[in-house]
């Protein structure tokens, strides 16, 4: 995850936990569809840039939220499925949409507030999109540096919650992106990486 995206998603996290998000009456509706997911778009059209993030079927019933630059959220559409959706972050170098359930926003509160993540709340986060680099060692990690082992990885989804999951996957320092692999390893917010292809 990027680093503004972190940001980004950990106060999404924290609204739709709470509920506060405001409401755009006039947001676009979603169009009904098939799973592919809809096809990445420039960011004038975030709501088009946040489905990209999800296969249709999910992200076309997601709630759209999108970070503005002081880090309040717009909710830009209401979704019905328990989903949340955010647009890529412009002032990263790559594409960096996601989708979250609710569980997936109980792990990024945890994390926001430092604290354990709840026990058992399994939970699955979308970058179909891809992402750009993070540490790999280090979740409140800020900037590069020679040994917080900076990682990219392409499209992927995120599985976060579970200790079981992680068994038998990678999870060095250094792992190869390209298959599934361990991020913040040794942490309480140790997660599963799986890549997957790009979208055609």
């Amino acid at each position: 995850m990027t680093l503004l995206f972190q940001r980004t998603l950990l106060v999404a996290g924290a609204i739709v936990a709470l509920g506060a998000c405001m409401k755009d009456p006039n947001a676009a509706k979603a169009p009904a569809g098939n799973d592919s997911n809809v096809a990445a778009t420039d960011n004038s059209d975030p709501t088009a840039s946040a489905e990209a993030a999800a296969p249709a079927s999910i992200s076309g019933g997601a709630t759209i939220v999108q970070a503005s630059a002081d880090g309040t959220m717009k909710e830009l559409r209401k979704g019905t499925n328990g989903w949340t959706c955010m647009p890529d972050a412009p002032d990263t170098p790559g594409p960096d949409p996601m989708c979250f359930d609710s569980n997936a926003g109980k792990w990024v509160d945890a994390w926001l507030h430092h604290k354990p993540p709840p026990e058992g709340v399994v939970g699955v986060m979308y970058m179909l999109e891809g992402g750009t680099d993070a540490s790999n060692t280090d979740p409140y990690a800020t900037k590069p540096t020679a040994d917080n082992d900076w990682v990219k990885t392409g499209p992927h989804v995120m599985i976060v919650g579970s200790k079981e999951i992680l068994a038998g996957h990678p999870s060095g320092a250094k792992p190869d992106t390209s298959v599934p692999y361990v991020m913040w390893a040794g942490t309480p917010y140790a997660h599963l990486m799986v890549p997957m292809a790009a979208a055609q």
